[in-house]
């Protein structure tokens, strides 16, 4: 049960993106692309999402083995350019705005999420290498990365070392001529080994000798499953294990694996940008991977709507108007159905949005390049509680049917949790947010989208949002430290609800303006309708939480929350 969302995604690009300012070209092939990338989804990915799911990689002593039909799944996907739309042209892509491109990788996790998640960590390390690799390495393996014909990893997490990167130990010793020794372990590494494509890319942090403590002290590196020949094909192995893949609660089509550097003292990497500068190098490919784990809340969200919407229009049971009915007739269920459009039209809004203003960064523009800083805790943290929230209600509209695998409504559930979790928790971009995002030209980058969206802006519901957010932003602006954290993550659900109110309230009067499918532009209009009445209110709830001072947090010590 998949049908990709082509009518949603043409809209947004072309109203909130305005894609066809961005690329002229790009907003001519629009059409063609989203159905052409949806009748791919259709006919390649969406039929192996129950597999996926019920199966499972495996992990042998050979390596990670991927379910049934993966492998040619893959390469159909190699083979139909799919990975090339934002690929840089000098490395054999097409150039086109990662807005676009977004657009495609949405489709494919609708269809798979789990599986899609190997071109959204290639990606990263496209725009890692892009920025930070030398000619040598771009020649060597950009053009293998950018048609996905070889796959990418990025290498953080280590047993003692969750989100404190700084506390990595994985060692990167000189081995002469330029290359390094790499040793340590390294957990929670999204498709670190698979049989889809015949070469993994590795991105690894390491500490070099005599390195600083903590994050100033890592380097990144390059470190291929297999060495390059002379020839630039991959050759021989280069001594990192699959240790293991996680058993986890959902996602069941990634493999998540624990990988072993160096066993054998054999384990060849490269420099990637400067000694020490591994985090640099490293938020290049995280902060890519922030909006696209937000783009996942979309695929998630549309999803799990799409179930639901079915499953409810042919459920019957109970009576309206003295009539048995569908349960689509029961005002509740509507209710929910409702919520579930809206919240995720706002999430592709959203995400979308960032990636459009990604792309006029790209091109130069300074201030949009500040708005995409602000809007990627927002697009990450939000584009997936609003996957979780919508995958929850998809289980509730199903009722006790919900919570049977066999409705595939609580795969979606299982799918979505993650999200919030990893390339950085969500507490985490909250307190991005208050700290660096807000900081930003001493808050006037937050202060001027607020301004923008304050003229734009026609509900007393949504101008009175608007005005709460600045009010906790000033407030934040001169707090301490603890106080700002304390405030954190209210204060982003109020900011990222305010903007999606601003950019739902601008898609439903460009609906009511449109010439169209009536169907599709009468369920726009109602949606933005239900969200800015109905969502954005609630938003205003929290304003008390965000202007609150972290004193009560510890009114207690560390022992009574035993109690």
């Amino acid at each position: 049960m998949f049908t990709p969302a082509t009518a949603d995604q043409r809209f947004v690009l072309e109203t909130i993106v305005r894609l066809g300012e961005i690329s002229e070209e790009a907003g001519e092939m629009t059409d063609a692309v989203l159905e052409g990338a949806g009748a791919f989804a259709a006919g390649e990915w969406a039929p192996l999402e129950r597999e996926g799911d019920t199966s499972g990689p495996k992990w042998t002593p050979e390596g990670v083995k991927m379910p049934a039909g993966f492998a040619d799944a893959y390469q159909a996907y190699v083979e139909g350019g799919w990975g090339t739309i934002g690929s840089p042209v000098e490395h054999g892509g097409q150039g086109l705005p990662v807005s676009l491109s977004i657009a495609v990788l949405e489709t494919l996790g609708t269809a798979n999420m789990g599986f899609a998640l190997a071109p959204i960590l290639t990606v990263g390390a496209v725009e890692a290498l892009m920025h930070h690799g030398t000619p040598e390495q771009q020649a060597a393996y950009l053009p293998h990365l950018s048609t996905g014909a070889w796959t990418g990893t990025m290498n953080l997490t280590e047993p003692q070392a969750g989100s404190d990167v700084g506390a990595l130990k994985t060692r990167a010793e000189p081995a002469g001529n330029g290359k390094w020794k790499i040793k340590g372990t390294k957990i929670f590494i999204s498709f670190g080994d698979h049989d889809m494509a015949e070469n993994i890319v590795h991105l690894v942090l390491a500490r070099t000798p005599g390195a600083p403590a903590g994050t100033r002290g890592i380097s990144l590196f390059l470190v291929p499953k297999y060495r390059l020949g002379e020839d630039g094909t991959p050759g021989e192995f280069n001594d990192v294990r699959t240790v293991s893949i996680e058993h986890k609660m959902g996602l069941h089509a990634s493999p998540t694996c624990v990988l072993s550097f160096g066993d054998h003292d054999d384990c060849i990497g490269e420099l990637v940008g400067p000694e020490l500068g591994g985090i640099r190098a490293m938020f290049t490919m995280m902060n890519n991977a922030r909006l696209n784990v937000g783009l996942q809340g979309v695929q998630v969200a549309e999803r799990a709507t799409q179930r639901a919407v079915a499953y409810a229009r042919e459920r019957v049971q109970g009576y309206r108007g003295g009539e048995q009915v569908a349960i689509v007739e029961h005002p509740d269920v509507r209710r929910m159905l409702l919520r579930m459009k809206a919240q995720t039209q706002a999430a592709r809004a959203l995400v979308y949005y960032a990636f459009g203003q990604l792309d006029r960064a790209r091109a130069g523009d300074a201030a949009a390049e500040r708005r995409v800083e602000l809007l990627t805790p927002l697009a990450k943290a939000h584009g997936t509680d609003l996957g979780n929230e919508v995958a929850s209600l998809g289980v509730q509209v199903h009722g006790g049917m919900g919570y049977i695998e066999e409705t595939g409504a609580a795969q979606h559930f299982r799918d979505a949790r993650i999200t919030p979790i990893y390339e950085g928790t969500n507490g985490i971009q909250a307190a991005d947010l208050v700290g660096r995002k807000l900081s930003m030209d001493n808050g006037g980058t937050l202060l001027g989208l607020l301004g923008e969206m304050r003229e734009d802006a026609e509900d007393i519901g949504l101008l009175n949002l608007i005005d709460a957010c600045e009010d906790v932003a000033r407030n934040l602006l001169g707090s301490e430290t603890d106080d700002r954290l304390a405030a954190s993550y209210p204060f982003l659900t109020m900011l990222s609800t305010a903007v999606c109110g601003w950019l739902m309230e601008a898609s439903g009067r460009a609906a009511a303006r449109s010439e169209g499918d009536p169907a599709f532009l009468k369920m726009k209009q109602a949606a933005a309708r239900f969200y800015v009445a109905q969502i954005v209110p609630e938003a205003m709830g929290l304003k008390p939480a965000a202007m609150a001072k972290a004193e009560m947090l510890y009114a207690i010590d560390a022992e009574g929350f035993a109690a």
